[in-house]
């Protein structure tokens, strides 16, 4: 773990936080594929998260999203609905495991 979250070490942050990183997304990982579809969250991890970046601003961390999310997941039958809740969800959570991985609280 990190020793002490510094913003501007984290705009180079495969550099100097890349475990943690790779422990936030896996926790967020695990989270949701107990509790959902697995062939969804394995859809939405690998085509579409694995080309999400993590950014820090403002006190909080949030993740970008590639264009057109839905549009990428593919072999995977689940209406959008269903998609954007599941994909919403599993942004919140990696956002949260970002937040408790580096030990930052989030703002008010």
């Amino acid at each position: 773990m990190a020793d002490e979250f510094d913003p501007e070490k984290f705009e180079d942050k495969y550099a100097n936080y890349f475990n943690e990183l790779q422990r936030a997304y896996k926790n967020a990982f695990n989270h949701m594929n107990e509790r959902h579809d697995s062939q969804l969250i394995h859809g939405i991890d690998q085509t579409i998260l694995n080309e999400s970046e993590p950014f820090y601003e403002d006190g909080e961390f949030r993740v970008e999203l590639p264009e057109n999310p839905r549009d990428r997941l593919e072999g995977v039958l689940v209406d959008d609905e269903t998609f954007e809740e599941t994909l919403e969800e599993y942004v919140e959570r990696i956002e949260a495991e970002l937040h408790r991985t580096f030990q930052v609280d989030r703002p008010e």
